[in-house]
Parts: C-alpha cells; structure tokens; sequence
C-alpha cells in the first residue's frame, strides 16, 4: 500500500513538472504550451519557440551566426499559411514559420522540452507567446 501511495505521488509529480500542452497548430508541428502560466508556443516535442525584435513582420533578419544560434522553426516547401501561421520567404529560398507575422526560432543552448533559456538573450529574443 505504501509503495502504491510512492507511486502515485511520484506520477503526480512528473505531471507538473512536465509542460502542459493546450493546443495543437500546423497539423501538431506548433503547440502551445504552459510554461510557467504562459500559454508558449513550442514545436511538436515541446522545444520553446522565439520571436527576434530586430525583425520585421514577414521579414527574418537573422541569418549567417545568428541562425547557427537561433535556429529558424523551417516549413518545407508545400507549407501553406494557417489561420495566424504565415510563411517568411528567406534570402536562400527556404521557408520558415512566422506567428502572427513574426519568424519563429529556436535557441541553441535549450537542450529540453520547457527549457526557456533564450528569453531577454540580448534584450531583444522574447518567448512566442500566444
């Protein structure tokens, strides 16, 4: 009986640990996800999503390093644009997602679903936040 409470208890916590998933986008390549009570959008496996400041609705302006570090959340090249999820055309052909016009990136150095360690990185790559 006391090992089952252990469990129990153990199951329970592992739950809220976990980012909790509310909404699917893309056919569930985009997701929005609670991540400390914010509804964040993710990618399918829970890895946070950015928006940059120094872009442009419809327009990335990071490419060459700052693409190796923020990674552009690709749409392969029969993507069509869904409710508030457009499509950025980028310099070298290739699509990328945008939420309500803003490109949306990954940050290398999360590592785990929920980690949100690009948010304020230069004071102007913020959490995609629905």
């Amino acid at each position: 009986m006391h090992i089952r409470s252990l469990l129990a208890g153990a199951a329970a916590l592992a739950l809220l640990a976990a980012p909790a998933f509310a909404a699917d986008y893309l056919d569930g390549q985009v997701k929005s996800t609670d991540i400390g009570g914010k509804m964040v959008l993710t990618d399918a496996n829970g890895m946070t999503l950015y928006i940059f400041d120094k872009d442009e609705p419809g327009v990335s302006n990071c490419y060459d390093d700052c693409a190796v570090k923020w990674p552009p959340l690709f749409a392969d090249d029969a993507a069509t644009a869904e409710g508030e999820f457009t499509l950025v055309e980028r310099t070298d052909g290739t699509k990328m997602w945008a939420y309500k016009g803003w490109p949306l990136y990954y940050w290398y150095e999360d590592t785990a679903p929920g980690d949100i360690k690009g948010d304020g990185v230069g004071g102007v790559w913020h959490l995609a936040v629905e």
